[in-house]
């Protein structure tokens, strides 16, 4: 799959259950439809993060095209410690996450302890993690 916002080929990074898309280039990451679920299912934010995703009409950013159907994505917010703007495809293939975005999520979610996605996660993005 090509980034959408560079146009670069993403690399797949497999971890158990969860496979990301990541952009070597910009630093973006692409989760598929429940993966973003599966990286939360250990948070102790979990039950407060998930029911917070709603789709806000009124932002900013350029919209961005889905790598799978090329539709347009919509801007929605998660709320944790501070407000994060994703892109999600309209159609539920996934989840668009530009630079330090899925990082900040992962931070929102308290990730820690035992789950080895997340380990894996904190150790390729060890120098943004804190």
């Amino acid at each position: 799959m090509n980034c959408p916002v560079c146009k670069e080929p993403m690399i797949v990074l497999e971890l158990n259950q969860v496979e990301i898309d990541y952009c070597i280039s910009c630093e973006s990451a692409w989760l598929d439809s429940g993966e973003l679920e599966l990286l939360l299912e250990s948070s102790p934010s979990k039950e407060k993060i998930l029911p917070s995703i709603s789709i806000k009409t009124n932002v900013d950013e350029k919209k961005i095209r889905c790598p799978y159907c090329g539709k347009k994505m919509d801007k929605i917010k998660i709320e944790g410690k501070e407000t994060i703007i994703i892109d999600k495809c309209p159609r539920n293939e996934g989840h668009f996450f530009e630079k330090d975005e899925l990082q900040k999520v992962l931070l929102a979610g308290n990730l820690a302890g035992d789950n080895p996605v997340v380990n894996q996660l904190k150790s390729i993005f060890a120098n943004k993690l804190k």
